[in-house]
């Protein structure tokens, strides 16, 4: 089979029912688009196909984009497009952007600045005229002045001011309602209905009381043909307020809506011929404001007037550049060859990043293969290693772990072989612990073991001598892990075999903890002891006789009272001759028994302070009615949350009694 075949069955195979009719709704669209039918269904047809289109067309990118980005060499690839073909692409599109805009906002100034130019210059005329209208003889009529100083600026002005009217009148109604309070003259653009001018409206003195001189210019197609030589065609849109019904083209302007009303096109203005490729045409709009005086005598003195235009880059590069003289030439020569020198350094950086693409895959490409061979369970092969770079050091350390590999795998069986003896070490211990807790008349005991690690460290017992004799022993061997456990096991045997026979309830607990001194100490290292703690409490009686040997005392509470068991002496398998002391008190009706280990008081909260023995028998006293178990949970429960963590430093045990 073909590789074309494959790669198309494979495509087939991977195509679902809405794959399928997608390809079928965009085949009918394009028919429909082709043959130009029309109609509802047939609209309706194209819009699907629009849709099926866009569904296909990210199916296609993703099927693409996997097949694509399998191979090391197309990733490394695509990376380096996106790490500095795109940058550039992004940068150059800003670059056209941002010069775009600038051209626009050039084009936008030179519009502007040239009318507001003329303005300018009608206002200047105003002025000379009401000076001069001022300074004439007394031997001159007024009539005569103002046809004197009309002709003047006529002969003056009508190239840049083409149709420049110039009138005298007594009749201040318009001035009085577009000059500003306190002024005594208008200049700027003044719209009349659909009629736009250059306007100047200047109060003047005469002999008889003031007169007004008003200069107007007409914008028609023929004064637009002469403004901003520099741009394309010119376009002045003039506004009307929007007063409700359908209209697409709304302008906001403060709170009034404006729509397009009137046009008026500069005359025989047409874009300029491109200079080269990319001497594309910018778009120039820019905002003129007028004052607007309807036909009923309204005024509004802000109406905006839209000025739209176009110019070519090239035209506004030579205003930019026109001050540079001579300059101009070398500037152009300079930033053309730091392009030649930026396209140089642009096709090394790829030709580089191919190259050293090459090496990389070549190198992957070796690797993979030698994965090949692992996963064949083939050891022997090894990389060929060609540079010592860091690509022949990761071959290197490649053929170290193909050389080890059968290594580890031995290492592994031993490791699950230690989980398994582990997993039954944990089973025996669990044996180790008792089972079913004792019936002794007024007695409650319930007890929890927490192991820090699979296997505890940590013992108790519980060990019913008589009908009302009962034995409780807690324990805390030195070490964890496996080696603790064991040792536990040997002190657990030990315990029993001295406590299971006729009469051990009247055993003292001095000698029974001497005796199993002796057994740790001759069968046990220097440096393996256990901390040990064991009581007799008798209910008939309702005595109680313990030993503590080294471990941390029990105490027995009674009416929110107190009394720590601290009797007996040092910690077992250490000496072999020690003498123990042991300890008897009478319990009083309904007291609790508290045992613990060092797990239980030693975890530290954020400020690194230990819960402590003092915190611990304060929630036993607040919990002295509780149940036995309650009164378990709930200790161990202010321990973990003193530490704010549920990791374990060291095991956790406590047994609570309640001698009823």
């Amino acid at each position: 089979m073909t590789p074309f075949r494959a790669n198309l069955k494979e495509v087939w195979s991977r195509l679902a029912w809405q794959d399928l009719a997608s390809t079928a709704v965009v085949a009918g669209g394009l028919l429909a688009a082709v043959f130009e039918f029309n109609g509802g269904f047939f609209s309706f047809l194209k819009y699907l196909a629009v849709l099926a289109g866009i569904y296909l067309l990210f199916r296609l990118i993703g099927w693409w984009r996997n097949r694509l980005l399998w191979s090391l060499r197309n990733r490394l690839i695509v990376a380096y497009l996106f790490i500095a073909a795109v940058p550039i692409l992004s940068i150059v599109t800003l670059v056209v952007l941002a010069a775009r805009i600038l051209y626009s906002q050039l084009g936008a100034y030179l519009l502007y600045e040239d009318i507001h130019q003329r303005i300018n210059m009608i206002a200047d005329i105003s002025e000379h005229i009401a000076i001069a209208h001022q300074t004439l003889p007394p031997s001159v009529t007024e009539a005569e002045s103002e046809r004197i100083l009309a002709s003047q600026s006529h002969a003056v002005h009508d190239r840049e001011l083409p149709g420049l009217s110039i009138r005298f009148s007594n009749d201040q109604t318009l001035s009085g309602k577009v000059i500003p309070a306190g002024k005594r003259s208008f200049a700027g653009l003044l719209q009349e209905g659909d009629v736009l001018f250059l306007a100047s409206l200047r109060i003047i003195p005469d002999r008889k009381g003031e007169r007004v001189v008003t200069l107007r210019v007409l914008v028609n197609p023929e004064f637009l043909s002469t403004v901003a030589p520099d741009l394309g065609g010119i376009q002045l849109n003039l506004m009307e307020r929007y007063t409700g019904g359908p209209q697409p083209a709304l302008y906001r302007s403060g709170d009034a809506q404006y729509i397009a009303a009137h046009r008026i096109v500069a005359s025989n203005r047409t874009i300029q011929n491109a200079m080269f490729w990319i001497d594309s045409p910018v778009d120039v709009v820019t905002r003129l404001d007028s004052v607007y005086v309807g036909g009923d005598g309204s005024v509004e003195l802000a109406r905006p007037v839209f000025a739209a235009s176009n110019a070519r880059p090239s035209r506004l590069n030579g205003r930019i550049f026109t001050s540079l003289g001579e300059l101009r030439d070398s500037y152009v020569i300079f930033f053309i060859l730091l392009g030649i020198v930026f396209v140089l350094v642009e096709a090394a950086a790829l030709a580089t990043g191919i190259v050293l693409t090459r090496r990389i895959t070549r190198a992957v490409a070796d690797l993979y293969r030698g994965t090949q061979y692992v996963q064949a369970m083939d050891f022997s092969h090894r990389v060929q290693i060609e540079r010592r770079d860091q690509l022949g050091e990761l071959a290197e350390s490649f053929n170290k772990m193909t050389g080890s590999i059968a290594e580890l795998i031995e290492e592994e069986n031993k490791r699950r072989r230690l989980e398994n003896e582990i997993s039954i070490a944990r089973e025996v211990q669990n044996q180790l612990f008792p089972s079913t807790l004792p019936s002794v008349p007024g007695v409650e005991i319930e007890a929890i073991c927490k192991a820090a690690r699979s296997v505890s460290g940590d013992y108790y017992d519980f060990i019913q001598l008589s009908p009302t004799h009962i034995a409780i022993a807690i324990a805390d061997i030195s070490g964890k892990g496996i080696s603790a456990a064991l040792l536990m096991a040997s002190l657990q045997a030990a315990l029993r075999s001295q406590m299971l026979y006729e009469g051990s309830e009247r055993l003292g607990m001095a000698e029974l903890v001497s005796r199993l001194n002796k057994h740790l100490v001759r069968n046990t290292g220097d440096d393996r002891f256990a901390t040990f703690f064991i009581a007799v409490y008798d209910s008939a009686t309702r005595t109680l006789r313990y030993t503590n040997a080294g471990h941390l005392p029990a105490f027995l509470i009674c009416k929110s009272t107190s009394a720590q068991l601290d009797k007996g002496g040092m910690v077992l398998g250490v000496m072999e001759d020690y003498v123990y002391e042991e300890g008897s008190l009478t319990v009083g009706p309904d007291s609790l028994l508290i045992g613990y280990s060092d797990g239980l008081i030693e975890p530290e909260n954020v400020y690194g302070e230990e819960f402590g023995i003092r915190r611990l028998q304060e929630t036993a006293v607040r919990l002295q009615g509780a149940a036995p178990l309650m009164v378990a949970e709930s200790l161990m429960a202010a321990a973990e949350e003193w530490a704010g963590t549920p990791e374990q430093a060291d095991d956790m045990t406590v047994i609570v009694a309640r001698l009823r």
